[in-house]
C-alpha cells in the first residue's frame, strides 16, 4: 500500500489546558453523572442515547429539543421526567436542576456555540460534538465561557478514546517506528440528503470538510504528534444540484516542520476510511480508522491492532465522565477542537484562492 502523507498531534492540545481544573467538581459519592442531550437528531437517537444505557459513570437524565413531537417518545423510552425536558429557549433553567451535571451539544455546528455557552453559564459541564463550531472565533467563545464558569469542556472526538487509535498516538509520541515522514488520512462516504438538511447548508456548517474532514485533520495531527504550519486545499462538488452551498469533496495538504507533509481527503460522494503513517523505521496504519466499530490495523513489524468490541460513544462518555468525577485533565479539551477548525478555515481560504498555501 502507498503509505504517503498526513500529520498530527493530540498530546499538544492537552498542554493548553493550563487554567487549572474546573471549580465545579462533582461530589465523590455521586455514582453516575446526569447528562442532558441537546438536540435529538440521528446521532443522539442512534448512538448517544443507546450508549448512555451502557455507561458506568454517567446516564441520560434530560433532553433539550425544539421539536415537541419528540418529547413523549423520549420520555417513554428513557423515563425522563417533565422537570428535565427543555427547549432551546428554556435551556438556561437547567441551572436549577441538580439531576443534570453535563450538557452534550449535538446540534448542527453553527449552533454549538449557542448551546455550549448556555450550558456553561448554567453551571453544567459541557460536552460538544465535533466539529466544535463553525469558526475559530466561535470555538474560542466556548472555551472562554467554560473557563469563566469553572466547568469542564470536552469535545466529542470519540476516536481519541478508541484503543487502537490511542496506540497509534503512543507510537507517534514515543517514535516507536522512528521519525514520522508522511501521513495519509481519508474519511468519507457516499451520502444523499433532502433539501433543508443541515449538511447541505453553508450557514449551519454543512459540507464534507466540516462533517467528515475533521476526522482526517485530527488524525493527521495525533498520528504524527505534530502541528501543521501551513495548509493548502481544494473543494468541489460533482452533484452541484445537491451541493450548491457546500463542498461534496475536499482534498488538502498540511505542511509540518522538518519537511513533513500530510495529505488528506474527505468526501460526501465516495467511501474512504483509512489512516497510514510512514516513518523512517517502518509504518503503522488503521483501516477503517474512524468507524463506530471495527477500527483495526497493523504495523510494519507484523503487530496486529485488532478491533475492540466496546460501544464507541459509551466508552467516550464514560471516560469523560470519570475524568470529571476524579478532577483530571480532559482527553480532548476545547483547544483540540479549536486547532482543527483553524485548519478547516485555512483549507477553505486556500480553495478560494485557487489552492494557495496558507500559513497557520
Amino acid at each position: 500500500m502507498d503509505r504517503k502523507a498526513f500529520i498530527g498531534t493530540a498530546g499538544t492540545a492537552l498542554t493548553a489546558f493550563t487554567v487549572g481544573y474546573p471549580s465545579i467538581l462533582i461530589p465523590k459519592q455521586k455514582e453516575k453523572l446526569g447528562v442532558a442531550l441537546v438536540g435529538l437528531g440521528n446521532y443522539s437517537r442512534g448512538r448517544l442515547a443507546p450508549g448512555l444505557q451502557q455507561t458506568e459513570h454517567c446516564e441520560l437524565r434530560g433532553i433539550v429539543t425544539g421539536t415537541p413531537s419528540k418529547i413523549p417518545i423520549w420520555q417513554e423510552e428513557y423515563g425522563i421526567p417533565d422537570r428535565s425536558v427543555y427547549t432551546y429557549e428554556t435551556m438556561h433553567e437547567i441551572a436549577n436542576n441538580d439531576d443534570i451535571d453535563i450538557i452534550y451539544s449535538v446540534t448542527p455546528p453553527k449552533l454549538h456555540t449557542r448551546d455550549s455557552i448556555a450550558g456553561a453559564e448554567a453551571g453544567k459541564h459541557v460536552w460538544c460534538e465535533k466539529p466544535m463550531a463553525k469558526t475559530a472565533e466561535e470555538c474560542q467563545a466556548i472555551i472562554d465561557a467554560a473557563r469563566k464558569n469553572g466547568v469542564y469542556l470536552m469535545i466529542g472526538y470519540r476516536m481519541q478514546h478508541e484503543p487502537n487509535t490511542r496506540e497509534i498516538m503512543r507510537f507517534a509520541r514515543e517514535k516507536t517506528y522512528g521519525r514520522v515522514e508522511e501521513v495519509e488520512a481519508a474519511a468519507g462516504f457516499n451520502g444523499s440528503w433532502e433539501p433543508g438538511d443541515w449538511r447541505l447548508s453553508s450557514h449551519y456548517g454543512g459540507g464534507a470538510l466540516y462533517d467528515m474532514g475533521v476526522y482526517s485533520i485530527n488524525a493527521s495531527r495525533y498520528a504524527s504528534n505534530m502541528e501543521p504550519i501551513s495548509v493548502m486545499g481544494t473543494q468541489y462538488a460533482r452533484r452541484e444540484e445537491m451541493f450548491s452551498e457546500v463542498d461534496e469533496h475536499t482534498i488538502f495538504d498540511l505542511r509540518f516542520r522538518d519537511g513533513v507533509t500530510a495529505h488528506g481527503k474527505t468526501s460526501f460522494g465516495e467511501r474512504m476510511n483509512y489512516l497510514e503513517v510512514d516513518c523512517e523505521d517502518g509504518f503503522y496504519s488503521l483501516e477503517p480508522f474512524q468507524s463506530y466499530s471495527g477500527v483495526q490495523g497493523g504495523t510494519s513489524d507484523g503487530r496486529e491492532l485488532p478491533p475492540d468490541p466496546a460501544h464507541a460513544q459509551a466508552r467516550q462518555m464514560d471516560r469523560d465522565a470519570l475524568t470529571i468525577k476524579q478532577g483530571g485533565e480532559p482527553t480532548v479539551p476545547g483547544e483540540e477542537g479549536l486547532a482543527d477548525i483553524r485548519i478547516v478555515e485555512a483549507i477553505m481560504e486556500s480553495s478560494g484562492r485557487g489552492g494557495e498555501w496558507i500559513d497557520l
